[in-house]
């Protein structure tokens, strides 16, 4: 790679050893071809597989826009901004979303990224307030296209594709099977790679009767019998997810909440308690079932069904990625009719009596601080972990997954040494700042 760092430097700050099949194919694929289709399930590596090669053909004495990233969700705008930046390839990058203040963007784009990512609709408002230079934009990814169509993004994408004549490459991905790639794209002779038959043999499917209409004891009894492994509780509405989280708490099952009602603050600070363990569950809508962040886990719930099978399919691609075996759990009552889509003769059945006892669950080990510092201050992860377990007396196996921000930062600490180590840490100075610790 002539233009950033070595390949393999890349891959090391980003704590990998070997690009798997697919992103191998895909490096050399988009290298040597000028439009590309990538079809690969959640989790298996999309963004780096595209990354890689595209950041080596920009230019470092370039000031514009080089690389547009549209993408369906704030979420994944967010993932893949922090991706690159943990590269470390020395370009510029900015993310910007719907709910972001304008503020923040007119700062950002005062002096415009390399590599800009975004979604449909607020890039295509930059588009129409002249923001920055269009002409240098020579490579862009649609990532998760079908998503962004499904959402009502298709005036938008029409709108930037328009808008963007002197493009050289087009990339676009997708974690199901699409029906037909639009023609506003405009792909000429696109290679087409699919690694979607890949993951089918990993996951198995299960069928979990209830005699309960609520079936919130069934779920209880399921989640007992899982025990501590992490995984997704989908359901289709916000108040069934309140109704559910009720439940848990109530029994003491530890849990996180994700949907597009909550506060973007809150739905980040959600998944970094589940990335880093705090939570080990997490009840959520689709809008978990792809485009965000989380670690590879056991399990899914549908607590609810989904109404087509391409949603049905993109929550199981949350299990089972990356040659892992993983497991979804269908919760149905015996008077409810399933989807057309389900064959309930293929599937495993389990049932759960009302009366079964079966231990307590044992809740994450981990509990996740804030600390008012961040990449802004000049504080890197390995500063944070100096303080703490110098000052703060922490032994390296209390110290769980530091993600750093921007303003602040989040780390994962054994919840037996929360208490002595922000006592011993907090009103401290770390690089000049004098910074607070308290509990998320």
């Amino acid at each position: 790679m002539s233009n950033i760092k070595n390949q393999k430097e890349i891959l090391a700050k980003l704590g990998i050893e070997n690009l798997n099949e697919m992103q191998e194919e895909t490096l050399i694929a988009i290298e040597k071809n000028s439009d590309v289709v990538l079809l690969s399930p959640t989790g298996t590596g999309k963004t780096l597989a595209f990354l890689l090669p595209l950041l080596s053909e920009l230019n470092r004495k370039c000031d514009d826009v080089q690389l547009l990233i549209v993408v369906p969700s704030r979420e994944l705008a967010i993932q893949i901004e922090q991706v690159i930046r943990e590269m470390g390839t020395g370009f510029k990058v900015n993310a910007i979303y719907g709910g972001r203040a304008s503020s923040k963007d007119k700062s950002d784009l005062n002096h415009p990224p390399a590599i800009l990512i975004g979604t449909p609709g607020r890039i295509a408002d930059h588009f129409r307030r002249e923001t920055f230079s269009l002409l240098s934009i020579k490579m862009l990814v649609l990532d998760e296209f079908d998503k962004s169509l499904e959402i009502g993004f298709e005036t938008d994408m029409i709108e930037i594709i328009d808008a963007l004549p002197t493009l050289k490459k087009k990339i676009l991905t997708s974690a199901t099977q699409a029906e037909k790639i639009p023609m506003f794209v405009g792909l000429k002779k696109p290679v087409i790679l699919d690694f979607l038959e890949d993951k089918i043999a990993n996951l198995k499917t299960k069928l979990v009767y209830t005699n309960d209409k609520d079936k919130l004891l069934t779920l209880k009894n399921l989640l007992l019998s899982i025990k501590n492994e992490p995984g997704i509780i989908f359901c289709n509405f916000k108040d069934t997810i309140q109704n559910v989280s009720q439940y848990l708490l109530e029994n003491n099952i530890a849990h996180g909440c994700f949907h597009g009602d909550m506060e973007q603050n809150d739905r980040e600070r959600s998944l970094i308690q589940f990335r880093n363990g705090s939570h080990q569950l997490i009840v959520a809508t689709d809008l978990a079932a792809r485009g965000i962040d989380i670690p590879e886990i056991k399990f899914i719930v549908h607590f609810q069904m989904p109404n087509r099978q391409h949603e049905f399919i993109h929550r199981n691609g949350r299990t089972a990625r990356m040659n892992n075996k993983g497991t979804a759990y269908i919760l149905h009552c015996k008077d409810d009719m399933l989807p057309e889509y389900i064959e309930e003769q293929n599937l495993e059945i389990l049932h759960f009596q009302d009366s079964i006892k079966i231990e307590k669950q044992v809740n994450s080990i981990w509990t996740t601080l804030f600390i008012s510092g961040g990449r802004g201050d000049k504080i890197s992860k390995g500063d944070i972990a100096g303080l703490f377990i110098k000052q703060g007396k922490l032994k390296n196996e209390d110290l769980g997954i530091i993600e750093l921000k921007q303003d602040c930062a989040f780390v994962a600490v054994h919840s037996n040494c929360t208490e002595n180590l922000i006592k011993l840490v907090n009103n401290t100075k770390l690089k000049k700042k004098k910074i607070r610790v308290r509990f998320l």
